[in-house]
């Protein structure tokens, strides 16, 4: 039996992934068949809290070998890949779930969804849900389709969540091993050491996410005052298990490894018909302009593209990211991928393939005078030059090729500034061809 819950916490607190891990302690006599999981969906919806996260698991009676993938207080909790004929009656976990949806959701800001299905709904619902904004009045006919059982408070958003993490079946996948602390420490500081995670990144291949190398920051410890200490991402389930033992932190109450959708860029539609708000593009053309810097440290280009001129920006969390911008030259082909906000019309840039870079020409020097051979002076006058002897003109100077800083390949901001579902260059097998630190021309 598949259940599945979302948009229970905000900006002041909870987490929906705490909220998993409450239904799993309380279903204690059913067992859980494969990794519960953490589906992450469109980033771009203007209402999201923090990520947008979708829980969904599966309960019944596993058969054949089990996994280790966490701990709640003192109980080791175990996964299986395969399972009986066995469903467990949908009425009676509602009854027993509903209890702990009301206890862990803020009763202001959210508008939390319970559904319980033995049938997923149709993938189409995940795409839709990942790319798109979706009504309630597209979900309600799947949920009866398929049998669902639900549960909401106030407005009942979160079924839409419900549904399309449900129907995630995965075309690519990571893990996030989360751990969370102490009721008691929640919205206290945390306490952990930023070194320790330094050398369990460099360690670990595996992993992704976690550590900014540059500059020495944590990029897996959350500023929010929610229940969670730190997410461990990458692609191996055992290495985040194996690297999550050398994280020095504060006691831990509980940890359990997600399968997810994170680093996937399963949000990124290409080749679109249409661009439409609130989704996000990988869209290809030409430079159209230089860099232009704005107030509040925000660097933007526009780039020509089939869809017409797109303004593509690199807002100031991106740090060093905006230099990139910054060395483009018009008639430089890219591949732009981020999100299209409304107002103003801009392409939020969440990474760049610069395709090919054309030459660069610098001034040398004034012309030189056919006649004489001797430089020519600037007039001052609409950029043109006269030789004084001979009275000859010109309106070009002498151009040279110079070295272009910026190279082809593909660049992407620093860890922390990082959304969940893009994909990082480490998962492409792409190493990010110049670093541009404190370099910003």
């Amino acid at each position: 039996m598949y259940i599945s819950v979302d948009d229970t916490d905000s900006m002041r607190g909870n987490c929906t992934t705490f909220l998993a891990t409450e239904i799993i302690r309380e279903l204690d006599d059913l067992d859980l068949i494969g990794n519960p999981r953490l589906v992450r969906l469109n980033p771009a919806t203007p209402w999201k809290t923090r990520g947008n996260g979708s829980l969904v698991m599966r309960f019944g009676r596993g058969s054949g070998p089990k996994r280790f993938i966490g701990m709640i207080g003192d109980r080791e909790l175990f996964c299986f890949d395969s399972c009986t004929d066995y469903e467990p009656d949908p009425q009676e976990l509602r009854r027993r779930i509903i209890p702990i949806v009301e206890r862990n959701h803020d009763p202001d800001f959210s508008d939390p969804g319970l559904l319980i299905s033995k049938v997923k709904p149709s993938q189409k619902f995940y795409w839709k849900g990942v790319r798109t904004i979706l009504d309630r009045e597209i979900i309600d006919p799947e949920i009866e389709r398929i049998g669902g059982l639900t549960f909401e408070i106030r407005q009942g958003r979160g079924l839409i969540g419900c549904v399309c993490g449900m129907a995630w079946r995965p075309r690519d996948s990571t893990f996030e091993l989360l751990t969370y602390r102490p009721r008691d420490r929640w919205g206290t500081e945390r306490i952990f050491d930023p070194e320790s995670i330094g050398m369990m990144d460099s360690r670990y291949g595996s992993t992704f996410n976690s550590w900014e190398p540059r500059y020495h920051k944590v990029a897996m410890v959350p500023m929010t005052p929610c229940p969670v200490m730190y997410g461990l991402r990458g692609d191996s389930e055992d290495d985040l298990i194996e690297a999550s033992k050398d994280i020095r932190t504060e006691p831990i109450d509980r940890w359990v490894v997600f399968l997810t959708n994170q680093g996937t860029d399963d949000h990124i539609i290409k080749n679109p018909k249409a661009l439409v708000p609130d989704q996000s593009y990988a869209l290809r053309g030409n430079v159209a302009s230089r860099s232009r810097h704005i107030e509040g440290g925000h660097t933007i280009i526009d780039v020509e593209t089939s869809h017409g001129l797109i303004s593509c920006a690199a807002y100031e969390p991106s740090k060093e990211f905006r230099f990139v911008l910054d060395w483009l030259n018009e008639g430089d082909e890219v591949e732009v991928i981020g999100e299209l906000r409304d107002v103003p019309r801009t392409l939020n840039v969440e990474k760049i393939h610069v395709i090919s870079a054309g030459p660069e020409s610098v001034k040398i020097s004034n012309p030189i005078c056919p006649i004489c051979s001797r430089t020519m002076k600037s007039t001052g006058k609409g950029g043109k030059f006269k030789c004084k002897k001979c009275k000859t003109h010109s309106f070009e100077p002498v151009m040279g090729q110079v070295r272009r800083q910026m190279v082809p390949g593909w660049y992407e901001p620093p860890t922390a500034a990082r959304r969940h579902l893009s994909k990082p260059l480490k998962r492409m097998g792409v190493v990010q061809p110049v670093e541009f630190v404190n370099g910003r021309s």
